[in-house]
């Protein structure tokens, strides 16, 4: 009983990857079609070179003249030209269909992965995101390439090897037959262990993968505090994981493979020898046991082939399990099949109701209680306050990067919380405090807001901006790279990028989350006149830290540990002797010292 549920579990392991990849696999059908029409010929080519071999044994070295091995050679090297034809479609037909179908699943599991929220990946390392669609998909590419083609071929090679097995000799057949038990036994006994070593390793690759790219990409940190060796070292000891966790899957597959060998070949030994006797007995022809060898030692190979292609899936098994659950992650965000849709042109109000909300990943802190305010239409209103008071989860709510877990958040009225996240974001221009600037040109990093903008519209945002003139000195102009993370760029230039992608966008609502925070005071004024020509007839939120950038708003919204406990003009607000008074004397003690 115990051993129809390991089997069970083995075909299961072997079906996780069909599962996964036959949809993709289904628009090639006619290719893959061929590619099984071109295993049958290579299969029946096989076949008929143990009947030659009887053939030439039994009626060659009685005709003394030598024409019927003249005739042999000429038709076995047919039947050789003809497998080589074979094997060459075979292969070029399975291996387009792989590259095709590892690009649509690495393509499928990116746009997945650009479809979650941000509280998924909180949760879960980006590293081993990366590891899902490079080294995951990569041992799926062997299961198309290798594993699938092996089980097709050398199962038509053993079932035919068989069939030919019982017309030399269904005597001797059965005998054979007597070993598949002492092969199949092991494959499953050690089929679930290989797959779970398997998951194992790809998981460890994964957390390798995460911890290698966060530390290159805080290269300059980890070299200004002399972390090198300690980050080598725990690199070390994960690769080290790694690597016993690959052992044990080796030693698994090693131990199922001799076993294999062994017991096949000692059955062909067997089988040799009674049917020695038997020529002997004179109850076979030399040339029936010379077919039958052929015929047995095919059939030994393709159980071994076979035994080691399941080893592959059950590998491969794991892989897919980590790409399944990927694939089948949903986005937290709850977007009804129906959404409401926001005007094509809003007028840009803004209003939150007794909005309380906690990341995910820190349930038990609110990062907002009970928050309400309004901004009108066209109304600049700047949000102040200590670090952690929860200025940023509101520019985040407002992108509905996250719902909250109490009140409503709506801009003209309508609940975004109702409206598809991509619709909400249509409408709002985001400049962020640390910029996310990509590895490409200066031109394309500008174009993210507006993928079809012209080259006189980024230009123009670029002058706004007061990049234009920084853009121009550069070697290529806005054909620039600007390198990974845009590690070629200065902290005012990046962010001057993105006050430029921002401008281009022209939403009716501006975020500005610290927008002047990385210029120099030259800079600043004149990205301040940019932006208050931009700012015209836009309703915009301004988080700021400096009194330069909130003094002139319409109004300010002073936080605290994610309440708001102020709101007014700067003047009102100071002369109240709060926590604005005391946030703007430390910028004033900080300017005169």
């Amino acid at each position: 009983m115990e051993e129809l549920i390991e089997h069970s579990r083995l075909q299961q392991a072997a079906e996780k990857p069909l599962r996964l990849l036959w949809p993709l696999l289904r628009p090639h059908r006619f290719r893959l079609a061929l590619g099984v029409l071109a295993m049958l010929v290579s299969a029946g080519g096989m076949l008929a070179i143990g009947q030659g071999l009887r053939e030439i044994v039994d009626r060659a070295f009685a005709d003394h003249s030598g024409k019927f091995l003249n005739d042999a050679l000429l038709v076995l090297l047919c039947v050789i030209l003809l497998m080589a034809g074979a094997s060459f479609v075979r292969l070029k037909l399975v291996y387009q269909v792989a590259e095709r179908v590892i690009n649509d699943l690495r393509k499928k599991i990116y746009a997945h992965l650009l479809s979650l929220d941000p509280a998924f990946f909180e949760q879960h390392q980006t590293g081993d995101q990366v590891s899902r669609i490079n080294a995951d998909t990569t041992v799926l590419q062997l299961v198309i390439t290798t594993n699938l083609p092996m089980v097709f071929r050398h199962s038509m090679m053993m079932l035919g090897g068989i069939a030919m097995l019982c017309v030399v000799s269904p005597g001797m057949t059965f005998a054979v037959l007597l070993i598949v038990p002492l092969v199949i036994g092991p494959i499953v006994y050690f089929g679930r262990r290989v797959r779970a070593r398997s998951r194992d390793t790809q998981n460890r690759i994964g957390d390798v993968s995460a911890y290698s790219q966060e530390t290159l990409q805080g290269i300059q940190t980890i070299q200004s505090f002399g972390y090198e060796g300690e980050a080598a070292r725990k690199f070390g000891a994960m690769a080290d994981d790694v690597f016993e966790a690959a052992m044990k899957y080796v030693a698994y597959r090693a131990i199922l493979t001799a076993y294999v060998i062994a017991t096949v070949m000692s059955g062909i030994g067997v089988v040799l020898w009674r049917g020695g006797y038997q020529v002997l007995a004179g109850d076979m022809t030399p040339g029936d046991l010379s077919a039958f060898i052929f015929y047995a030692t095919m059939v030994a190979g393709a159980v071994t082939a076979i035994s080691e292609a399941l080893s592959e899936f059950s590998r491969a098994s794991g892989a897919a399990d980590r790409i399944m659950d990927l694939l089948n992650t949903r986005p937290g965000l709850q977007t009804s099949a129906a959404p409401r849709p926001l005007p094509e042109k809003i007028r840009g109000e803004m209003e939150f109701r007794n909005v309380t909300f906690s990341y995910p990943a820190r349930p038990g802190h609110e990062a907002l209680h009970e928050a309400s305010f309004r901004v009108a239409p066209g109304e600049v209103v700047a949000v102040v306050g200590p670090s952690g008071a929860g200025k940023t989860t509101i520019f985040q709510l407002l992108q509905r990067f996250y719902d909250p877990a109490a009140g409503s958040i709506c801009i003209d009225g309508v609940n975004i919380a109702e409206c598809d996240p991509r619709d909400v974001r249509r409408h709002l221009s985001v400049v962020s405090q640390d910029p996310a600037i990509l590895s490409m040109s200066v031109a394309e990093n500008i174009r993210m807001a507006k993928p079809d903008a012209s080259d006189d519209e980024v230009r123009r945002a670029a002058e706004l901006a007061q990049a234009h003139d920084f853009i121009s000195a550069m070697s290529l102009n806005y054909g620039t790279m600007v390198g990974e993370r845009g590690n070629r760029l200065s902290g005012g230039q990046k962010q001057r990028i993105a006050i430029a992608r921002a401008i281009l966008k022209d939403s009716k609502i501006l975020l500005l989350d610290e927008a002047t925070s990385a210029l120099d005071a030259a800079n600043e004024i004149a990205v301040h006149k940019a932006l208050k020509h931009l700012m015209q007839g836009r309703t915009t939120l301004i988080i700021a830290h400096r009194l330069s950038t909130v003094q002139n708003a319409d109004r300010i919204i002073v936080m605290d540990n994610g309440r708001i406990v102020a709101e007014g003009s700067h003047a009102q607000l100071y002369a109240q002797k709060g926590l604005y008074t005391h946030l703007a004397g430390l910028q004033m003690d900080l300017k005169a010292g």
